[in-house]
């Protein structure tokens, strides 16, 4: 049993700042507050053998039931949530890639209809790593899926920027940015070593997303540190998923808009849910400077920018 970090959903408080309201244009008649929960979950490296990937699908789900518990209607989960690949643990490939010959495809594709038949079940949106097929030579994508509260795949967001095994031993690279809606809120998803591109993230800002799931494979401190600072930079939540295995340095959690920490799993090695509610009338003072003040404003300050040739 994994223990959650919860936060409960803000109350009018006269600490609020009278700031006014400004909305993205999907904002109108969204339910306006979507409740979150992040996972730390443990990822095995080993895409041969059925036991360890039915022993992370079986997790998975467990996770999944305490988060419907929790009252989460999105629940994260870490990049390769059902495996991440050790290259160096592989049959060896021609031209220095690996071997996928005896990967138990069947068997992670068993997983996946599993964890999509159960957000059916329950009602709930789940977004896992994963890695995806593709017709040989084409190497396989690392991938998120994301299914919806239906039991539907929605989306599939293919890792874009690759760390240099991953791109020559490993997989091939997506192309497009992925962004699907829950209760009218907007959200994106990230891969990784993708945080060490601000690009990315402010492609997603361009794009009215709210919030942005970045699901991670890597024990670094840094890596949390610098997904922290989009929530400064860009002003939206960051649902930040770590495999259980690295959760002593940098515990999984939920970042909001102005950068704070607001939720996360305890700082130790083992399965845990971070929970909190992502509220557009939030009456927290970094989240509401954040979304009505500081966002909007450097919209502007941007285009103003561009418009007089300070920036491209």
């Amino acid at each position: 049993m994994s223990r959650k970090a919860t936060v409960p959903r803000s109350t009018v408080s006269s600490s609020a700042p009278p700031t006014p309201r400004w909305e993205l244009p999907h904002h109108a008649g969204a339910v306006r507050h979507l409740r979150l929960a992040v996972a730390q979950s443990n990822v095995p490296e080993d895409p041969t053998e059925p036991a360890l990937l039915r022993a992370s699908g079986a997790r998975i789900r467990a996770q999944m039931r305490e988060a419907a518990a929790a009252g989460a209607r999105l629940v994260q989960f870490p990049e390769g949530a059902i495996v991440y690949p050790d290259p160096d643990a592989m049959p060896a490939g021609d031209g220095g890639t690996v071997s996928w010959t005896e990967t138990a495809w069947d068997v992670i594709g068993e997983e996946e209809e599993l964890i999509r038949l159960l957000a059916r079940e329950l009602g709930i949106w789940v977004v896992f790593g994963t890695i995806r097929p593709l017709a040989p030579p084409v190497l396989p994508r690392n991938s998120l899926l994301v299914v919806s509260d239906q039991g539907e795949i929605t989306a599939r967001y293919d890792k874009r920027i690759l760390s240099h095994t991953e791109a020559t031993r490993l997989y091939s690279p997506g192309s497009e940015p992925v962004v699907f809606e829950v209760d009218g809120l907007r959200v994106g998803c990230a891969l990784c070593i993708e945080a060490n591109f601000p690009e990315l993230f402010a492609q997603y800002e361009a794009l009215d997303v709210d919030v942005v799931l970045l699901s991670v494979m890597v024990d670094d401190m840094a890596r949390a540190v610098v997904a922290q600072a989009y929530g400064t930079l860009f002003n939206y939540w960051i649902g930040y998923s770590v495999p259980a295995q690295f959760g002593s340095t940098a515990p999984a959690g939920i970042i909001g808009p102005g950068g704070r920490w607001l939720a996360r799993c305890p700082a130790e090695n083992r399965p845990a849910l971070a929970v909190i509610e992502l509220d557009l009338d939030a009456a927290d003072r970094d989240i509401a400077i954040g979304l009505r003040l500081a966002r909007p404003w450097r919209r502007l300050a941007r285009a103003q920018s561009r418009k007089a040739g300070m920036i491209d």
